[in-house]
């Protein structure tokens, strides 16, 4: 699969796996698409170097989409709910 292909399918997986995973998250809809196409492109390295399965056989393919989402909900779920909205503290009150 090309890097443009890997992309859709993160923007996708990580919507699908915030949808999926129960229990409220702050994540704007950006940094959600962000952290799908970094868990896309995880679970899929993920796969086939660590684990040596090869189930990234096409677009269509059920066995791709499942680790790009499982990838996607491993990174949401790893994410801090205030990562975008923290800014650094400047001591006034």
């Amino acid at each position: 699969m090309g890097n443009i292909a890997w992309i859709v399918l993160g923007l996708a997986a990580g919507l699908l796996a915030n949808m999926l995973i129960p229990g409220k998250r702050s994540h704007g809809l950006i940094l959600t698409c962000l952290i799908g196409i970094a868990g896309a492109l995880g679970g899929g390295w993920a796969a086939t170097e660590l684990f040596h399965l090869h189930t990234l056989h096409g677009f269509f393919n059920l066995s791709t989409w499942l680790t790009a989402i499982a990838g996607s909900a491993v990174l949401l779920l790893a994410a801090p709910a205030n990562a975008a909205s923290s800014c650094p503290s400047t001591g006034r009150s």
